[in-house]
């Protein structure tokens, strides 16, 4: 499994958010690097946005979710047409899972670090 998964979730209907694009990127010196790009599956998760074998390094990092599409297809209204969750990993976390959540709805949004 990837070092760093997701799961989105669209609190407005109670269901998982498939078929939305998610970038990660890790920010080097003052630029943003894409380290890869994917999209949920039907139960809103992405279990192999890295490779197994890809061991993340000290730093920042940033996912971006492309909801403008999500909601499009959805065919509803919405206010943010991105979201993006800017994080820090620590030396010491280096062998840790990293799980970044996405609670969604059309005009709001909630993150935290899951398990």
């Amino acid at each position: 499994m990837s070092q760093i998964t997701t799961h989105v979730l669209n609190t407005s209907t109670g269901k998982p958010a498939g078929k939305l694009v998610i970038r990660l990127e890790q920010k080097i010196a003052t630029d943003w690097q894409t380290l890869a790009q994917g999209e949920t599956n039907s139960d809103g998760r992405i279990a192999t946005l890295l490779s197994d074998d890809y061991v993340l390094t000290a730093g920042d990092y940033r996912m971006t979710f492309d909801t403008k599409s999500y909601f499009d297809r959805q065919q509803e209204s919405y206010f943010y047409p991105y979201v993006e969750i800017v994080f820090s990993i620590a030396d010491s976390e280096l062998s840790d899972h990293f799980h970044i959540p996405l609670l969604l709805s059309p005009y709001g949004y909630s993150t935290y670090r899951g398990s």
